[in-house]
């Protein structure tokens, strides 16, 4: 997301029950009800209790300067179809490639799962959108409910430490937790696969446009999607007796709008990938003419790229062993 982009512009996340969006001033009142509450406050390191009002009005004061900056993303949770406040998530920037996941559920709202939605539509946010590779939260020692919804998305305990938490009077013990690109990948199935382990094969078409430049295309899977964040080769699986050219000359025209004849695809090599609950053929066909102008229809991110570049751009695993016979072709 570019760092200019301002809290009023900040698009709202959606997940199948909530929305998460920019805070705004008007938003102190309930939210104030909702964190001035001992069971809240005493999970959250940097929250006193009880917690004044005008304290609360200066932190989301910063946190609108932060979203604007691209410094930190802190959202308000709210019912996907209304706007009363149901807690926050947030997302701190540690460095250019990782963040700190933080959140707190109002108390009259536990036990419905909205941590645990909230979160995963922040980690498709952060791989996706975002871009970075891993993340990292860290847990009062006694919060044993946000553990599980940390598990439950992939994150790995690390280590154990003491953090201030203004809210107890001192420093109270934590537990700290990372998630990456990987760990991802595998908690959505797209893991490594367990050796001897029997998984269907899934058939996938994928094509390297290349332009007049020798530049090849690349597509960046959007949110909400598996493996997202991930650049790979346009393309997709085939429908039941489809042929590989067949399904291509349709992705195409559906992804990117542009019209390739089978003539124009030319077999060049293929990935087979023993991913953890399916096993991947794809086939990669070299495409040098085709009609149109390849534009983003299903809300990916396109870039053309140097051969020698493409080692760069993170990609599935059974795209990769692909990138160097793609380059010391080209």
């Amino acid at each position: 997301m570019p760092a200019a982009e301002s809290d009023a512009a900040f698009a709202p996340l959606l997940s199948e029950r909530l929305r998460l969006r920019a805070i705004t001033p008007d938003d102190v009142a309930a939210l104030h009800r909702l964190i001035n509450d001992w069971d809240v406050a005493r999970m959250l390191g940097g929250v006193p209790f009880p917690y004044p009002r005008e304290e609360l009005a200066g932190w989301i004061a910063r946190a609108s300067a932060d979203l604007a900056a691209g410094r930190a993303w802190h959202l308000v949770i709210t019912g996907r179809e209304e706007e009363h406040p149901v807690g926050v998530i947030g997302l701190t920037r540690e460095d250019a490639g990782s963040a700190r996941l933080g959140y707190w559920i109002g108390r009259r709202y536990w036990g419905h799962g909205v941590a645990s939605e909230a979160a995963g539509r922040m980690v498709q946010f952060a791989f996706g959108r975002l871009g970075l590779d891993t993340l990292t939260a860290y847990i009062a020692d006694d919060n044993d409910a946000s553990a599980r919804v940390l598990a439950k998305h992939g994150f790995r305990f690390t280590h154990e430490a003491e953090h201030d938490f203004r809210s107890r009077g001192g420093a109270f013990p934590v537990r700290w937790f990372r998630l990456t690109r990987a760990d991802m990948m595998k908690a959505s199935g797209h893991g490594a696969a367990t050796p001897g382990t029997t998984r269907p094969i899934v058939l996938v078409a994928a094509v390297a446009l290349i332009d007049a430049d020798g530049r090849v295309l690349l597509a960046r899977r959007p949110e909400g999607k598996a493996l997202a964040g991930l650049w790979e080769f346009p393309g997709g699986k085939l429908a039941e007796g489809e042929t590989p050219e067949a399904a291509l000359i349709r992705e195409l025209k559906e992804e990117l709008g542009i019209d390739v004849s089978a003539a124009c695809l030319a077999p060049f090599a293929f990935a087979s990938h023993a991913y953890e609950t399916f096993h991947l053929l794809m086939p990669l066909y070299l495409c040098r003419r085709w009609q149109g102008e390849p534009t983003p229809r299903e809300g990916q991110e396109l870039a053309w790229v140097r051969p020698m570049r493409l080692a760069e751009y993170p990609m599935p695993p059974a795209d990769v062993p692909l990138v160097a016979q793609l380059r010391d072709f080209l």
